[in-house]
């Protein structure tokens, strides 16, 4: 496969999994919201989710203060974030119409309904527009768009390319949603364990329509560390960093024996999926959970980097 298409259909993926990421940002935000003030915190709950997702210098030179409609917009609708919602979709369209041939009709009638639906409620005035009905549709065009890519692509390097951009994206993208409830959104370490935690941590499962999975797995009494367990640790949960960081590497791997070629990409995978194969959840709080998790997005960008440099050469983005 050509490197530029290769980079297309990764970007594909990467772009509909960020634009899912910036609904359930969304979504904890306006969940927290709700909660009474507890105090001053680290930073209001709508700033952290800017901080997390990477967005809050380029909204600071835009809006300034981080009132939480301005912040709506910003992460949904505004064209001059890259990583808003909106930004997301047509640039995961425009990668789709590029490597048209290379799709099923029914990937790209899905792509092409998120991107001509996301046109008319652009065009709705905002007063009309609940965020919790705006982040459902996002959360739904993506699992069509999921659905249809697993129902009818060939298992070939292209599929592999497609769930790598998935896989590595997710990765990151669960460490941020965590690091925001923990490192940002708790206002004071004398909250931990209390019920305000504990409601962060259900409306974080919840945001991430992880909760019914969670009790399914662990049961009894709701704990930072179970929780923590579950989305960092535990292999069946289809959003934890080890079941994302272990998708990556098996797509690797199909890559190496496709084109009978293994290298740095493989390697790092593998020892990350080892390393946290080894990890336990008590260890990461020692560590430190904010600290753990910037490491790892660290490890991840590393690991991404080596995709581009062994696969992707193309100006797709």
């Amino acid at each position: 496969m050509l490197s530029r298409t290769a980079e297309n259909l990764f970007w594909i993926a990467r772009y509909i999994e960020r634009a899912e990421t910036m609904a359930r940002l969304l979504e904890v935000g306006a969940r927290i919201a709700l909660m009474p003030s507890a105090g001053h915190g680290y930073r209001s709950e709508w700033e952290s989710l800017l901080q997390a997702s990477g967005t809050a210098e380029g909204f600071a030179e835009k809006y300034g203060d981080p009132v939480q409609r301005n912040i709506e917009s910003y992460l949904f609708f505004d064209r001059d974030n890259p990583s808003s919602v909106i930004s997301c979709i047509e640039r995961a369209r425009e990668n789709a119409r590029i490597v048209r041939t290379a799709l099923t009709a029914q990937v790209w009638d899905a792509m092409n309904m998120a991107f001509q639906e996301i046109r008319q409620i652009e065009r709705k005035p905002r007063s009309e527009l609940e965020l919790t009905e705006l982040t459902e549709w996002v959360n739904r065009q993506a699992a069509m768009i999921r659905g249809a890519i697993d129902a009818t692509l060939l298992r070939n390097d292209g599929y592999c390319f497609l769930n790598l951009g998935f896989a590595l994206e997710r990765a990151d993208n669960t460490a941020r949603l965590i690091d925001v409830k923990y490192y940002v959104l708790l206002p004071s370490v004398d909250f931990v364990g209390s019920g305000l935690d504990n409601y962060q941590w259900q409306t974080l499962l919840r945001a991430m329509s992880a909760q019914r999975a969670f009790h399914w797995a662990y049961g009894g009494e709701i704990t930072a560390k179970k929780i923590a367990d579950f989305l960092i640790l535990n292999h069946q949960s289809p959003r934890s960093l080890i079941a994302a960081t272990t998708l990556a590497m098996e797509h690797l791997d199909d890559l190496a024996e496709a084109y009978d070629r293994s290298g740095p990409a493989q390697l790092r995978a593998r020892a990350l999926v080892a390393e946290l194969g080894e990890t336990r959840v008590e260890e990461i709080f020692d560590e430190g959970l904010h600290e753990f998790l910037t490491r790892f997005i660290r490890d991840i960008g590393e690991l991404s980097n080596l995709v581009y440099a062994a696969y992707l050469s193309g100006e797709a983005r």
